[in-house]
């Protein structure tokens, strides 16, 4: 692994430091409901401001468009990082304005603050790169270098992934770090056997994974509402289940492929299928060959794997030596259709190998299933950043700080 890192910046000692968190995290009325990234950013925070520098946090939250909502705010994210690093976080009420200037300006030596959300100031994601350089260097004026450690956000080109790391000297943080160390042992001659467990709702979603990885794996699982179009290209029937039918002879052509190389593609033999899309709703257990024989008849919804095809995916993550897993095995968030995400967690939380949960929704799941990230070989912050990474893409966030 090729990247600039935390000691190529020398001494740090009495400089500032501006760095990129990805502290998305999610909120309901004003609380955070999942700290992982939170948590995830305090060792480079730390790291830092043991070394003697200032800290000047960014980061974005959510999807604002542009322009300030209080929804979307980074000031309960202030608390929580004032709580976990054991000192206190000041918090600018804007990025690159009045109160951010005031704050910066304010903090002591070893002080650390946290800017309100990028995302407020619409130059951050703007498809003109003169227009982020801008605002990238409207940043660069808080400090003296730049850590980049916020990984879920490394496949953006957005001013304070990209530009920011060219106004400023810049060097990767120990969270993007650690998750390169992680991807790399997924990718370059991983342990086997090798099983990918992928689920989520549409299989468009995972068509550059898939390809990537089918010569890669000795095994593929394969959950979620992505299932049905699996199933469908089979010759099943799915009743009103999530089905994309311009995927199907793609599917088609993904199983023929592993046919040819040798690489397993486990299909659920059974489906938990709901009168309706509910926790409240009506629910039995078929044959996933038979989901239109159900009571619900064509209107019956997949939302879950049954219990026969969550012990054979049990079975197989326990017989591997590598497992990656990106995405719910079915609607985890209602309680009837949890079992399948939380049967997938338990058998990678008993796992001896080496697994690794792959961000996103994964990561959402097995939290809010009451799993603690210490159960995991190592829970992924960034989704997106992750499955690009193992398509082989170029991720312009790591390209810049001189990623190979």
């Amino acid at each position: 692994m090729a990247i600039r890192t935390l000691d190529q910046l020398g001494d740090l000692r009495g400089k500032r430091v501006i760095v990129r968190c990805d502290l998305n995290v999610p909120l309901k009325d004003g609380q955070i409901t999942d700290d992982g990234r939170v948590r995830a950013s305090v060792p480079t925070l730390t790291a830092l401001l043991e070394a003697g520098a200032t800290v000047v946090v960014i980061s974005h939250l959510g999807r604002p468009d542009g322009a300030p909502d209080p929804k979307y705010s980074l000031a309960p994210v202030a608390v929580r990082l004032s709580e976990l690093l054991g000192r206190d976080v000041a918090f600018a009420t804007d990025t690159v304005g009045d109160s951010a200037r005031g704050v910066v300006a304010e903090l002591g030596g070893g002080g650390i603050a946290l800017l309100e959300n990028l995302r407020f100031n619409p130059e951050e994601t703007s498809k003109d790169a003169e227009v982020r350089a801008g605002f990238a260097r409207q940043l660069a004026e808080f400090a003296d270098v730049f850590v980049s450690d916020g990984f879920g956000v490394v496949h953006r080109k957005q001013a304070s992934v990209y530009e920011l790391a060219e106004a400023l000297p810049s060097a990767a943080g120990l969270l993007i770090e650690q998750e390169l160390g992680v991807l790399e042992r997924l990718t370059v001659d991983p342990k086997r056997p090798y099983t990918v467990v992928l689920g989520g709702s549409k299989v468009s979603d995972k068509l550059s994974v898939i390809d990537a990885l089918l010569p890669k794996v000795d095994t593929l699982l394969v959950g979620g509402g992505m299932l049905f179009t699996f199933l469908v290209a089979q010759g099943h029937k799915v009743a009103a289940s999530l089905l994309e039918e311009d995927q199907v002879d793609t599917v088609k052509e993904y199983l023929r492929r592993a046919d040819e190389l040798g690489v397993t593609i486990v299909l659920p033999t059974d489906i938990v299928v709901a009168s309706k899309f509910g926790a409240d709703a009506e629910h039995v257990v078929t044959a996933a060959d038979a989901i239109e024989l159900t009571p619900f008849g064509a209107s019956g919804l997949g939302l879950d794997i049954g219990p026969e095809s969550s012990a054979r995916f049990a079975s197989e993550i326990g017989r591997s030596a590598t497992v990656f897993w990106n995405g719910p095995m079915g609607v985890f968030e209602l309680a009837p259709f949890a079992s399948g995400t939380r049967t997938v967690a338990q058998a990678l939380a008993d796992f001896d190998g080496f697994g690794v949960v792959g961000g996103g929704d994964s990561a959402a799941a097995v939290r809010a299933l009451g799993f603690e990230d210490s159960q995991f070989g190592h829970i992924s912050t960034g989704g997106g950043a992750s499955l690009e990474f193992l398509e082989g893409k170029r991720l312009p966030g790591l390209e810049v700080l001189g990623w190979q």
